[in-house]
């Protein structure tokens, strides 16, 4: 029997597809967790594989709406994505993610984004590294700042009741300005932020919520969680930053000097930190923090024409782009970029690339030009890839906060 694949039409078909990624998670799809995924994520929006009446594969995909320079696409973010150890190398994932891709665009979802778990799977499918992420470890000895500086604002601890109300206000007020963040529903922050069980804690105590406020005003949030331990009886705890979200400038710089400061606390990490994070001038000596950079959000433009229209440019001119793209055919072929809108052209190209190549280039965090000198990118006219470099340039590096 030829393998299927279609969206899950119920708990019991979702919980068979969320399996095929969760054994390897060591992640048992018990009632209370498939119900806390079932919040964020619809049943509908799971495709299972099925060969005969047996599950062996699913995908999962959130609606999104997230930031991209200068606008807010409606976008998926892809995620839960497995195959049972049984069906490996049949062509089970490359259905999963034709059928996806087919349904993101059947839904006029312009931009699909991702973490990958490895990142040699999913450039075969679009996909491309759109912004890097890094990871602090800093000892507490060398967490001071490099100029005098004296908090204006108060900081207070709230309950989860409490930051159900006022972080996502905070947060609101960031994420338009930052490609690569997402908009956050009241159910995502009930169910993925605010919620704790005990198997998310890592032998650590419970999620603390902070809030930083002047003037009257909530300026920033974050949410951490401490890792105790002694040392020949001396406190040598680890305070885990989960996410430290802040307006620009002094707040920023004042949650992070309350965070810094907290006591009983030998070393200070966080993940998914962003490229520009301002500890790297904040910080005396911003080497001591061990910043260590990896890949984060992937981007795969699952309609070329409509993605690169709904995104403000830095700069006028007119760029001709040749995308290769065998998974989604409707994509392929020449798209002329000018006056910030995209039309398919037969003008002589100015760049060649496939489309995961344009899926790094599409948030900022990567340039036409680094891509040409890694090998991704073509450039059929001198000084092409400058020349886009100046139109694609963002304000700020992209970054999501938030692994999904």
């Amino acid at each position: 029997m030829p393998l299927r694949v279609a969206p899950c039409r119920d708990r019991e078909e979702f919980r068979a597809a969320f399996g095929a990624i969760g054994q390897y998670l060591a992640t048992e799809p018990t009632d209370e967790r498939l119900a806390r995924h079932a919040q964020v994520l619809p049943i509908e929006r799971m495709h299972a594989a099925r060969d005969g009446r047996q599950t062996v594969g699913g995908a999962g995909a959130f609606p999104f709406q997230m930031t991209v320079p200068g606008a807010v696409v409606a976008a998926a973010g892809t995620t839960v994505v497995g195959v049972y150890p049984t069906h490996r190398r049949r062509g089970v994932l490359s259905a999963l993610m034709k059928a996806q891709l087919e349904d993101f665009h059947a839904r006029g979802e312009v931009l699909a984004a991702l973490f990958a778990s490895e990142e040699s799977i999913y450039g075969s499918f679009g996909s491309g590294v759109a912004a890097r992420a890094g990871e602090i470890a800093l000892p507490r000895d060398w967490s001071h700042y490099a100029l005098p500086f004296e908090p204006r604002g108060r900081v207070r601890i709230v309950d989860s009741t409490e930051a159900a109300r006022v972080l996502p206000r905070v947060y609101a007020a960031v994420q338009p300005k930052v490609p690569g963040m997402f908009r956050r529903t009241g159910d995502w922050w009930e169910a993925r932020l605010l919620a704790d069980p005990p198997e998310r804690r890592g032998a650590g105590g419970p999620k603390r919520f902070a809030v930083l406020e002047h003037g009257g005003r909530d300026l920033g949030y974050a949410i951490y969680r401490h890792h105790m331990r002694w040392e020949a009886g001396v406190a040598a705890g680890r305070l885990e930053i989960i996410e430290a979200i802040a307006l620009d400038g002094r707040p920023s710089a004042e949650l992070w000097r309350y965070l810094l400061d907290i006591d009983w606390v030998g070393d200070f990490t966080s993940t998914l930190m962003p490229l520009d994070h301002p500890l790297f001038f904040l910080l005396a000596q911003p080497r001591r923090m061990k910043f260590r950079l990896a890949d984060g959000l992937w981007a795969r433009l699952v309609d070329v024409g409509a993605a690169l229209s709904a995104r403000s440019y830095a700069a006028d001119g007119s760029l001709v782009i040749e995308v290769d793209d065998p998974v989604c055919p409707w994509n392929a072929g020449r798209w002329c970029l000018a006056d910030g809108v995209a039309k398919r052209t037969r003008r002589t190209p100015d760049l060649a690339c496939d489309v995961s190549a344009l899926g790094s280039a599409y948030l900022g965090g990567f340039s036409w030009s680094e891509l040409c000198r890694g090998g991704r990118v073509n450039e059929l006219r001198p000084s092409a890839a400058s020349r886009a470099d100046g139109i694609f340039r963002p304000e700020r590096q992209p970054w999501c906060p938030e692994m999904f």
